[in-house]
């Protein structure tokens, strides 16, 4: 080991380290320092403790960075966690979620099989504010793309970690550190060619395996590299980084809708009927009248085929003109291109004559559901495309001078763009419908973790016949999102010599972060046949081969009872099947609802929606160090004041009627006319934070620390305008009105650890947290009619038809209106029953129909608080000289608001949502060229939201493994295995009975070579 490295392996470095091939320099310590508003140089500590025997040897991989994530969490102010790359161009995972959940108390989120966001202590992704080399990143998803995005929660799938050289989560709140995180600061650090001099690169290739194809398991190329250099004595540098991944995977999932909850008294559309009534005697154990339960709405199997392709790339330019003057350009690049096919068979009920089995109370859950139908039900065979690209751009400078009198002043700017889009000609998330009609039966049986749907159909319907398949409904979804942030930050800080007073840090920053959320659509409400003119759309427009048989029972095979599936459905390719319709039968260019972009299926955005904040924060802070007998003490104290300006302005469509389009299907009619609306709101905070620590023992370590954090409202709560559902239904709407007046969740935050490291890469810690979070964002529910809209379901022509046909047969009842008022309805189609003929069409809202009832909400900041504590125990541990060692964490979470799921379900519950104990274990061997580790990741089940209609995640726990060998200097072969034990994953509504969803787990393996010079 050099004198330099030697040197510096014995320094403390604020909160923040980067670690390229294990060996630190004192420039990274600087500029990570300039960056966050950590401490500088001036705050080095001789305290580690002494190396061990023969440890004279340069460390590099797994050490290297377990080493330094000690050397971060020991020398930092408060709690903070962090993960180091082994090398240039090697991060110890290939998602930084995934590795991110390696740290004590940090859990991750999942979206196509692959981490995505993160929670830290029981707060969830929106509450964790993540920057890059401390500037704030603007978010960019567009998640399932069936509304306009919402959301401001980072999501870590953008980036390749090949690019990465450590990500710090700062847990708990400083003054220098921007605000905007509850749970967690979380800072992204990549790589400053003056950090270390010389010419120095990776270069890496593999080969990715992913088990869970649906079809075949081909093997997607990942390529990455990044090079260093330095020139003109070291002064002037530059990096460049490129990642290019792509990946093919598939998510099988068994899907439960759900009616809102019942109490066992109520009797209304979708309840069971009550004692002594018809159908009551198909009750098995029927929940007592204060019992609460639930009903199944729909189900479904969905296949979905992923295809994700990542770019990532990012260019640094580092000049040192003198010895006081460093600049730093640098740009950074990412693209996220993701493509999902869902492949589905479903059933949805009409609750007429239905049979069940329940549990017993207080919260009843089905054992089994069923109904029976007259001919004429659907079984869908549906299709869907969700295909979206995000990119990020961000280019930032910083001018560091290094002025005299122990005065460091930095200047740092930076503009960023995330923006999110369709990639295709149908929009962000689009589906068409087809349909087997003459379901004679369905049932959904509750006793496996999987839930079994089975259908039959009446005598002479093949189920798997692909001429009978109708194309029936369909909706082009169409959704936009942009983040632009443009930030300015100017920071001082003072080096005092001597005494009490160590340094001073102020500073100043500007934020601009200006978001567009757009959503349009078109929906054709053609459920019963796209056919116009009547007739069965059927074999003579639809080729066969437009169809494929896929066996389903092996899709699902992780799960007991799968075979008891359904053998295969039918899929189709969903542009064949949409270009067939458009020159058919006009379906994007005459929709139903909405206009289209020229030439494609893209639909106008009908909702737009701006918000721009504008952010002032300036900042002081002190830092302290003395003595408490004779052992070294330190308190840094400051304060933060943030205020925010918020401007929403929201364009959303105004609807004018309503039409009856099928069995339990709405639609509404909007006016072509629209406009903006404008809201403001502004609010301020004081933010102050103290952090002490102790050494009261040689290499014990004893903190406490206070601080105010905060977190702002997601971009849906702010914004203005009231938007319905498209789709209501025949017992109501939904609709949803924003709240520019929010003001953001406050936490006070209290955290005490203590922390014995004994050995340099070895070190045991406790830490207590109890955060107290005020201003949480509740929603209100309002029964309410919205722009005199009428409900056809629900008026004298109703009323008049269940009278003549003694029924109230949703289909029957249709035809009836259909025949005897041509005058307010459309007969589009027929559909065959038995003998019977019965018109399908739509049946328009007329003046004398009952209004229709929409439920709104709108957010507000409730007076309800909420406790949240809990404990946090970490073991890093190497065994000796052996090469081996392990890594084991606990994190506690408890908070003092839960759901309780057998009060009344008409009644909105406050509860914290993602609470849960999680664990890490990790078991490592280093050495001789051969590294290999084994980590296991566990989450308890948590609530997962839901106001009236709670939803829960069980239990999961992962392992991974990895192993490597150089076997010729720089050269090194690797691989890797994700979920390796196949684990499966499911949720739950109250009861555990009613499953919502259930996932079988695929393992997914990778291989390659890496060069390192």
């Amino acid at each position: 080991m050099s004198v330099r490295a030697r040197q510096f392996s014995r320094f403390a470095v604020g909160a923040s380290l980067i670690v390229l091939g294990g060996v630190p320099s004192i420039a990274m310590a600087q500029d990570a320092a300039a960056t966050m508003g950590a401490p500088g140089p001036s705050d080095i500590q001789d305290a580690a403790p002494a190396e061990e025997a023969g440890d004279d040897i340069v460390v590099t991989g797994i050490r290297a960075s377990l080493r330094e994530a000690v050397d971060i969490k020991r020398n930092a102010q408060g709690v903070v966690d962090a993960i180091s790359a082994e090398d240039i161009g090697k991060f110890p995972d290939t998602n930084l979620a995934e590795s991110l959940q390696r740290i004590t108390g940090v859990s991750i989120d999942r979206s196509n099989g692959e981490g995505s966001t993160v929670t830290v202590r029981g707060f969830g992704p929106e509450y964790n504010l993540v920057t890059l080399n401390g500037r704030q990143m603007p978010t960019s998803t567009l998640g399932d793309g069936a509304s306009a995005p919402n959301s401001r929660s980072f999501d870590f799938a953008n980036l390749a970690s090949e690019g990465i050289a450590a990500v710090e989560v700062y847990k708990t709140g400083r003054a220098a550190v921007p605000s905007g995180g509850i749970g967690s600061t979380i800072n992204i650090r990549t790589p400053r060619p003056l950090d270390r001099p010389g010419f120095r690169g990776s270069i890496a290739a593999r080969g990715v395996l992913d088990t869970s194809r649906n079809e075949g398991n081909p093997i997607t190329p990942e390529v990455s590299g990044i090079v260093s250099k330095t020139f003109g004595d070291d002064r002037f540098g530059i990096v460049l980084s490129g990642t290019y991944q792509r990946r093919k995977a598939s998510v099988n999932s068994a899907s439960v809708g759900f009616r809102d909850g019942f109490l066992g008294s109520e009797n209304n559309w979708g309840t069971l009927p009550q004692n002594g009534t018809p159908g009551s005697e198909r009750i098995t154990n029927r929940p007592g009248p204060n019992d609460v339960y639930e009903i199944p709405q729909s189900a479904a199997y969905d296949l979905l085929d992923i295809d994700r392709e990542r770019i990532n790339g990012q260019l640094v330019l580092q000049a040192k003109p003198t010895d006081s003057l460093t600049a730093t350009v640098d740009f950074t690049y990412s693209s996220n291109r993701v493509e999902v096919r869902d492949s589905s068979v479903g059933i949805w009920f009409n609750f007429g004559n239905t049979s069940s089995e329940w549990t017993n109370g207080p919260v009843a859950g089905p054992v089994f559901y069923s109904e029976q139908f007259d001919p004429g039900k659907d079984l869908s065979y549906s299709q869907s495309l969700t295909a979206n690209k995000s990119i990020n751009k961000s280019l930032g400078g910083n001018l560091t001078w290094d002025a005299p009198g122990g005065v460091t002043v930095s200047l740092d700017v930076h503009h960023s763009t995330a923006e999110s889009k369709p990639t295709n000609d149908y929009g962000s998330s689009t589906s068409i419908g087809g349909a087997i009609f003459g379901v004679q039966s369905q049932r959904i049986d509750f006793t496996g973790d999987l839930p079994i749907i089975n259908y039959q159909m009446y005598p002479g319907i093949d189920p798997l016949n692909p001429s009978l398949i109708t194309p029936t409904g369909n909706a082009f979804r169409n959704a936009y999102f942009k983040d632009t942030i443009n930030q300015v930050q100017l920071k001082g800080h003072y080096d005092h010599d001597g005494g009490f007073l160590d340094s001073i840090d102020a500073g100043f920053s500007f934020v601009d972060n200006q978001v567009r959320s757009a959503y349009g659509f078109i929906q054709n409400e053609t459920w019963g046949g796209v056919d116009p003119r009547g007739q069965s759309f059927g074999a003579a427009a639809v080729p066969d081969d437009f169809f494929k048989q896929v066996t389903l029972p092996d899709k699902f095979k992780g799960f007991d009872g799968s075979g008891g599936l359904p053998p295969a459905i039918y899929t189709f390719n969903f542009e064949q099947m949409a270009e067939l319709l458009r020159s058919q039968y006009n379906i994007c260019s005459n929709p139903q609802t909405g206009t289209v972009q020229q030439g494609t299926c893209l639909a106008n955005y009908t909702v737009d929606r701006r918000i721009g904040e504008k952010t002032i924060s300036p900042f002081i802070q002190g830092n302290f160090s003395f003595d408490v007998n004779g052992n070294p003490a330190h308190i840094i104290a400051g304060v933060r004041y943030d205020q925010t300006n918020v401007n929403s302005s929201a364009l959303v469509p105004i609807p004018v009627g309503t039409r009856w389009t099928g069995a339990n299907e709405f639609a509404l009619i909007y006016s072509p006319n629209s406009a903006f609306t404008t809201f403001k709101g502004s609010y301020a905070n004081w933010l102050p934070a103290i952090d002490f620590d102790i050494e009261p023992v040689r290499n014990v370590k004893l903190r406490a620390s206070y601080s105010h954090t905060i977190t702002r409202a997601d971009y849906a709560s702010l914004q203005g305008g009231l938007e319905l559902g498209s789709n209501p239904r025949i017992g109501g709407g939904t609709g949803s009105l924003g709240n520019p007046n929010l003001v953001p969740y406050k936490s006070k935050n209290i955290d005490l650890s203590a922390e014995w490291y004994y050995t340099r890469e070895s070190y045991i810690s406790v830490g207590y947290f109890n955060k107290d979070v005020s201003n949480f964002i509740g929603t209100t529910q309002v029964d309410q009619s919205a722009f005199d809209l009428r409900n056809p379901g629900s008026g004298p022509r109703y009323r008049a038809a269940v009278a003549a046909l003694g029924t109230t047969d949703a289909v029957r009842v249709r035809d009836y209106i259909l025949r005897n008022y041509p005058g307010s309805s459309q007969v589009t189609g027929t559909t065959q029953a038995g003998d019977a003929t019965y018109l399908t069409g739509n049946i328009n809202g007329l003046p004398e129909d009952d209004l229709f009832n929409f439920q709104v909400t709108q957010p507000f900041n409730s007076d309800q608080t909420a406790n949240i504590n809990g404990w946090e125990f970490a073991i890093q541990h190497r065994f000796w000289n052996t090469g081996l060692g392990v890594l084991l964490n606990y994190t506690i979470v408890n908070g003092d608001t839960q759901y309780d799921n057998a009060l009344d379900p008409n009644v909105g519950q406050f509860a914290l949502v993602g609470l849960s104990d999680t664990a890490n274990a990790v078991a490592y061997y280093d050495k001789n060229g051969i590294q290999a580790r084994i980590a296991y990741n566990w989450r308890e089940g948590f609530y997962a939201g839901g106001a009236f209609d709670p939803t829960y995640v069980e239990d999961y726990g992962q392992f991974d493994a990895s192993a490597s060998w150089e076997f010729v200097k720089g050269l090194t072969v690797f691989a890797e295995g994700i979920n390796i034990t196949n684990s499966n994953r499911r949720g739950h509504r109250r009861s555990e009975n009613f499953v919502t969803f259930a996932q079988p787990g695929y393992a997914r393996y990778q291989a390659g070579l890496r060069l390192n010079f």
